[in-house]
């Protein structure tokens, strides 16, 4: 089974939160938002930092830094995921936090954005250890947290086992139990059906719907997958059942290629057998150079692992005439302009991966009618908002002559910014 991990990005040389910042800032001129707007935006709301003593499995007490930041609560209660790695940063995290705020807008659903994190390495901690943790840092958030003020959800090092720590610990605090102060949950604790293949499934329904404006026919059509964790495997899948073949796919032990494509349920019965990873996969041959992967000759390149992949480095060699962002921040702001140059459509993260945080809404929503949906009506109606969105961002880009990354911005920006103006400002 895939377990849900929703796509971050990672330190790197480009602060992520400046980046944003440029991307931001763009938009915001295109627009022409006027000063009070743009000052209440640009930065977030709150930012919370805490330190929190747990006691480890040899008896001694270690002490842990956490984050939360909530970046909007303009459009509704904040959402967003809480991340577990030992190279967690403040600015990371703030512009995950504003990225999920313009996902929320771009897909027109009711949530400002958030973030969080904790600077640890959860892969050398024991589940006990992880539960004192996610428990104290619970305990120490319960003020901010709420199914009416801020709902996490996991992210990376995270997944339904801590939510469920997180709403249990919340539960206690209130004395009640509260199945909507959190979503990812397991499907026994009010989890929503959809909910794994979410983020992956958005991908594919980003990349039909740009490979139907490109006249690109699916049955004829490439794929190249950077990233094969929950994300990237079951872009590559649901590509895959309609057509696509998918060529290449890489993971933390390296790239595959197989020019007559490969078996993805294969691959992704083979990496579930093998500890989530590809190492000793037979059914493609391993590359020479992961990186090759990137610029390699085909039609749809989906980034769905970290940050700053696509650089200036490596962007003129780029084949690809589709890049459908999976992960968050994959594209590098300073290859925008090149990748601009060469023609290439780039769906960019805050709308191609947005498929996650759409599901993350239903669950909530049934959480609070106390009913659940069927799969299918999940799948049916997070395609229809997928498709909604890019057919927005698509006709912005087209009326303000500028690329989708920057039309997606313009979207999300114009809806927080009207929101505001109508709820009276300050």
């Amino acid at each position: 089974m895939m377990l849900y991990k929703e796509p971050a990005p990672i330190k790197d040389k480009e602060n992520p939160f400046e980046s944003m910042m440029s991307r931001f800032n763009i938009a915001a001129e295109v627009l022409g938002l006027d000063e009070e707007v743009y000052n209440v935006l640009k930065s977030p709301t709150r930012q919370v930092i805490v330190n929190v003593p747990v006691t480890m499995d040899d008896g001694k007490v270690r002490v842990f830094e956490g984050y939360r930041v909530i970046h909007s609560t303009i459009l509704g209660p904040s959402k967003g995921g809480i991340r577990y790695a030992p190279d967690v940063f403040l600015d990371e995290v703030k512009a995950l936090a504003a990225w999920m705020t313009w996902k929320c807008a771009v897909v027109d659903i009711p949530y400002g954005g958030a973030k969080g994190g904790i600077i640890c390495d959860p892969f050398s901690m024991s589940a006990g250890e992880i539960e004192r943790l996610t428990r104290a840092y619970t305990s120490a958030l319960q003020d901010i947290f709420g199914p009416d003020r801020d709902i996490p959800a996991p992210d990376m090092g995270t997944g339904p086992r801590e939510m469920a720590w997180l709403m249990d610990e919340y539960s206690k605090t209130k004395g009640s139990t509260e199945h909507a102060v959190v979503t990812g949950k397991p499907l026994v604790l009010g989890g929503s059906l959809g909910r794994v293949e979410a983020t992956g499934r958005g991908v594919m329904v980003s990349a039909m719907a740009a490979m139907n404006k490109l006249g690109m026919d699916p049955a004829k059509s490439t794929a190249a997958i950077q990233g094969f964790g929950n994300v990237g495997a079951w872009a590559a899948k649901l590509m895959n059942d309609r057509g696509v073949k998918i060529l290449g796919v890489s993971d933390i032990s390296g790239a595959y290629w197989n020019d007559n494509g490969i078996d993805i349920d294969e691959a992704i019965e083979y990496k579930n057998a093998h500890n989530g990873r590809l190492e000793g996969y037979k059914g493609a041959e391993l590359m020479d150079d992961p990186g090759d992967l990137l610029t390699a000759k085909v039609d749809v390149l989906i980034p769905a692992a970290v940050e700053d992949v696509i650089t200036i480095h490596n962007v003129d060699k780029i084949q690809a005439r589709l890049i459908v962002e999976g992960a968050n921040g994959p594209t590098s702001y300073k290859a925008d302009n090149i990748i601009n140059e060469k023609g290439i459509m780039v769906v960019p993260d805050i709308l191609a991966n947005s498929g996650g945080v759409t599901v993350s809404y239903f669950e909530w929503v049934q959480n609070r009618m106390g009913f659940k949906w069927t799969l299918d009506r999940v799948n049916e109606r997070a395609e229809r908002i997928m498709n909604e969105a890019f057919e927005r961002v698509y006709a912005a880009s087209q009326k303000y002559n500028v690329p989708m990354r920057i039309a997606a911005y313009i979207v999300a920006i114009d809806k927080v910014a009207m929101t505001y103006k109508y709820r009276g400002g300050f």
